[in-house]
């Protein structure tokens, strides 16, 4: 059986993987990360998003072997010291998750968009999440969120 190591949330881990496992299915289902959301399986939907290698993929269909010694970054990695994570808490600040179930892809993507970006346009913002799907609200206050995170990060306090 073969086995992946990799580098999950600063933490250097090592598992069994079954042929054809995906790096969804590992996180939630032999890792025990159930914030990676599994939705449509096809990888459009985004609320799978994680980070590899600081890169946003859809880890519904990203092949588990392909981590191998790399470094994932999923929303559960995202907190510290029980703080959370500057976009984490401009999404609750800003009340942007509805049903909350794409809201970990979205995070995920923003933290990719704003390490690559760190004051992106509201346009750059809406390219950077088109491809998370949210079912429950305009993205208004998903957007919004990604704006306040910005301005926070960039030590401005933003609005909350």
């Amino acid at each position: 059986m073969p086995t992946l190591s990799m580098i999950l949330n600063g933490q250097e881990v090592t598992v069994e993987l079954e042929p054809g496992d995906l790096l969804a299915n590992v996180l939630r289902d032999k890792l025990g990360l159930i914030g990676t959301n599994i939705s449509c399986g096809e990888g459009e939907c985004g609320s799978c998003t994680v980070l590899v290698d600081g890169l946003s993929v859809a880890s519904c269909i990203y092949p588990a072997l392909k981590a191998e010694g790399r470094e994932v970054t999923t929303i559960e990695g995202m907190a510290r010291d029980g703080e959370l994570h500057p976009i984490q808490q401009s999404f609750v600040d800003v009340s942007a998750p509805q049903c909350g179930y794409c809201i970990p892809g979205m995070i995920m993507s923003a933290k990719a968009l704003l390490d690559e970006n760190p004051r992106p346009t509201r346009e750059e913002i809406k390219e950077g999440i088109s491809g998370n799907l949210c079912r429950c609200t305009g993205y208004y206050q998903i957007i919004e969120a990604i704006e306040v995170a910005a301005e926070r990060m960039a030590g401005k306090g933003g609005a909350g």
